[in-house]
């Protein structure tokens, strides 16, 4: 199966990643499996250089995009506003994003909201900060997580996680509390464009067993909610990333 397409980013899509577990990681991937991707961000996004073609620090994406050649420059090409920090990128508004797709002829990556390398997450009040033309939202989520106690070691924002999951702090996280957040309004499909398909990533699926955990999660997310298209279960590290399928 290929990882682009059961992704929904195949056709020259402008996607968005949220969530916590793997999001660079699979934008990463996407912007080398697909031809001409712009990888970006909304939000503070780490280094990336390594990752990608090339990196252009610029005000001006769209300027910047319609200079480039489909022949003669390299591909992926990130795009940033300004290096914040030694190990960061600021990103752009999203109208800044949204003028990056009117103008590009090929995908577009955004990474869309920060988790602090922590296997779950819900979104504070300022989060998702989605373009409004982005064509599919993928909610990301750790397998790992399930086992772990519901604190910051494991979560980004375990408070509002313990809201929506309904797990006490300090409590270990099920299955059924990750689909909860997964497929709450206000955790996993907060703020989704009308229109936008959303197919919720379960990663870290590194053996039978945390297979058997994101089937659970999968399988409990999708009772929940029509809002999810379908739920993929990935170990975007290895060399055939997509585990299993459900829909």
């Amino acid at each position: 199966m290929s990882l682009a397409s059961v992704l929904a980013a195949d056709d020259g899509q402008c996607v968005a990643a949220v969530g916590a577990g793997g999001k660079k990681t699979t934008l990463y991937r996407l912007g080398r499996l697909l031809d001409y991707a712009v990888v970006t961000a909304t939000v503070r996004i780490p280094i990336f250089d390594e990752h990608v073609g090339d990196v252009v620090v610029t005000a001006d994406p769209v300027s910047t995009l319609r200079a480039r050649s489909d022949d003669g420059d390299v591909w992926p090409l990130g795009l940033v506003p300004e290096r914040e920090r030694e190990d960061r990128y600021r990103g752009y508004a999203p109208h800044t994003v949204d003028g990056i797709v009117s103008a590009h002829d090929g995908p577009v990556l955004v990474k869309a909201d920060g988790a602090r390398n922590r296997l779950l997450k819900a979104p504070d009040g300022r989060e998702p900060q989605f373009p409004s033309r982005v064509d599919t939202v993928l909610p990301l989520v750790s397998a790992r997580v399930v086992g772990k106690p519901l604190s910051d070691e494991w979560v980004h924002q375990p408070e509002l996680v313990s809201d929506l999951a309904g797990v006490a702090l300090g409590d270990d996280i099920d299955a059924a509390a990750v689909a909860r957040v997964l497929a709450s309004p206000a955790g996993g499909l907060k703020g989704v464009p009308d229109g936008a398909a959303v197919v919720a990533v379960v990663n870290m699926v590194d053996d039978d067993a945390l297979r058997a955990v994101g089937g659970n999660i999968a399988a409990e997310a999708l009772s929940l909610t029509d809002r999810l298209d379908r739920v993929v279960l990935t170990q975007l590290v290895a060399p055939d990333p997509v585990v299993e399928v459900f829909a």
